[in-house]
């Protein structure tokens, strides 16, 4: 069975949390998580990585990124729209 993008950035986020991913809620903010700057960074390169795509997300300016990283439903949603905008 093929990991919906949804599993596979909650697996992602929940390997930086040091969590299982079933411990893991989709209106739970990072910090809630205790994931900080550089496993935010991590977490950025292992989606980069799992989908190919390119995430506009830079760690020195996160406020300017339109890549919001305000809760785990919101990284879904930018990661699903970064997916179809490459595979369209």
């Amino acid at each position: 069975m093929v990991e919906s993008v949804k599993d596979r950035v909650v697996r992602i986020v929940a390997e930086q949390a040091l969590l299982e991913p079933a411990d893991i809620s989709m209106d739970q903010t990072l910090e809630e998580l205790s994931i900080d700057s550089m496993a935010l960074v991590e977490a950025i390169f292992a989606i980069e990585e799992e989908f190919d795509i390119s995430v506009p997300f830079n760690a020195n300016e996160p406020e300017k990124s339109s890549f919001d990283i305000s809760s785990v439903a919101t990284i879904v949603a930018a990661v699903e729209t970064l997916v179809k905008e490459q595979s369209g």
